[in-house]
């Protein structure tokens, strides 16, 4: 099979680089197709069928590098894949395996990784119709994250080649917020700059850095029945405080009203208290002030939540969760600040 070069279909030209990539990992290896990955959300992941292969490979995520822009931050896939293959040794950790990779030549043939292909659904309970997942599977789905979340954050950096890697301090995490509400326009920002200042004189100390995902819950989680089977999506992946990641993933339960969801019935997603004994359960200790974090959350999800309005309005495209978190915008900072306040945690 030939290189086709310059070719102004990405998926034949994809397809020629792992044909040469699946030989370096099996020789012999052919690719069948390449398609992109059906019910997925982004363009740049697709599904290639291989042959003469182990059984269990024979259809495998292609994840690339969006074409044009430099491959850092969250377009670095190569940076996603080591993180997976340390944490494929870590137990009780459950990830997609790394099978092959392609560095490219960027930004002119961009790079990508192939993975196993998981089975399990991918969805967020507080975000969908209620009763697509049944209760009992959903409660016991937040359990096992909670549990696996524990023990990604007891795997020890320093042990591992990204020990290297920056960290992303509570600090750096209000500055990365702060300059988004900069962008927005002045009916978007009322009350952040309160929040904001009181999030700096109440910051507690920090942590011992950890793996954290940046964005964990079961929205980035494949499950099956009552299980985890992996989580996916480390895009934002950082060495930073463990408190980041279980504050977001109680932000996503029935109690803390998420500003998208789609209905006030239940779900079936344990309460916060829940989540937050069984990930320390598992992790074998306690994690202080978890209000402070419970705060940040809340001031990033407004921001957050601001820019996804922007672009909306932007774009002329205002949909029906776009005017269902327009009104959260305020009640978010709000409860931010009751959070911070002097009677709930000494300044």
């Amino acid at each position: 099979m030939s290189i086709v070069a310059n070719s102004a279909d990405p998926i034949v030209e994809l397809t020629e680089r792992t044909a040469t990539a699946v030989r370096g990992w099996v020789p012999g290896a052919t690719v069948v197709s390449v398609e992109p990955l059906t019910g997925g959300t982004s363009s740049l992941t697709y599904v290639a069928r291989l042959a003469g292969v182990p059984a269990p490979y024979e259809r495998v995520v292609l994840k690339v590098a969006p074409p044009g822009l430099a491959p850092v931050r969250n377009r670095d896939v190569l940076r996603q894949a080591r993180l997976m293959q340390v944490l494929a040794g870590v137990p009780g950790v459950r990830v997609p395996k790394v099978l092959f990779l392609d560095e490219g030549e960027p930004p002119a043939r961009q790079p990508f990784m192939a993975m196993e292909l998981v089975a399990g659904e991918c969805v967020e309970p507080v975000l969908v119709p209620r009763g697509r997942v049944p209760a009992e599977q959903v409660r016991a789905r937040a359990l096992d994250a909670a549990r696996m979340l524990a023990r990604l954050h007891r795997a020890d950096p320093k042990r591992t080649p990204l020990a290297v890697e920056p960290v992303v301090t509570p600090d750096a995490e209000i500055d990365r917020w702060a300059r988004a509400f900069t962008t927005v326009p002045e009916d978007l920002r009322a009350g952040c700059e309160k929040a904001e200042a009181r999030l700096r004189a109440t910051r507690p100390g920090a942590m011992m850095p950890v793996f954290t995902h940046g964005d964990y819950r079961l929205g980035n989680t494949l499950c099956d029945g009552v299980s985890v089977n992996a989580v996916i999506d480390w895009e934002i992946w950082s060495l930073g405080d463990p408190r980041v990641d279980i504050t977001w993933l109680t932000f996503f339960t029935d109690e803390a009203r998420h500003p998208a969801s789609v209905s006030d019935e239940p779900t079936g997603m344990p309460g916060k208290a829940e989540l937050i004994d069984a990930y320390q359960e598992a992790r074998g200790s306690a994690l202080p002030d978890l209000e402070w974090f419970e705060a940040l959350t809340k001031y990033k999800e407004a921001a957050a939540t601001a820019l996804l309005i922007k672009r909306g309005r932007k774009a002329g495209r205002l949909t029906d969760m776009h005017r269902r978190m327009l009104p959260a915008l305020p009640v978010l900072l709000e409860e931010a600040l009751e959070l911070l306040s002097t009677g709930r945690r000494r300044p």
